[in-house]
């Protein structure tokens, strides 16, 4: 095995450690929300505090659940990563390109 393997291999089971690891202990089961997001935390926070709060503008569109609302966090994650990916493979084959054109001893495409 290689040593990047085993780093790869590591920083895995580090990364699936810390996702099973409070779900294992039972953290936050005395909660009604256990694992609420950011914004759900702030709010309860900002009424405890200041319970006469008025926003300054509401949300254009309100999913009708939060079973919903996950799934629209989940596709904009998902587009997120496929335009990072996109980017990040076109860069590489450009990069690959341009080295298998030097090595062939011919100038990179692109006029450069």
């Amino acid at each position: 095995m290689s040593r990047n393997t085993r780093i790869n291999a590591l920083l895995l089971l580090v990364v699936v450690v810390l996702a099973v690891l409070p779900l294992v202990l039972g953290l936050g089961d005395h909660k009604e929300e256990p694992f609420a997001g950011a914004d759900a935390q702030a709010e309860v926070a900002i009424t405890e505090n200041a319970p006469d709060y008025e926003p300054w503008f509401s949300p254009l569109y309100e999913p009708p659940s939060g079973e919903v609302e996950s799934a629209l966090f989940s596709l904009q994650a998902a587009l997120g990563a496929g335009v990072l990916a996109y980017y990040f493979g076109l860069r590489r084959g450009r990069r690959q390109g341009e080295e298998r054109a030097g090595a062939a001893g011919r100038p990179p495409a692109g006029g450069e």
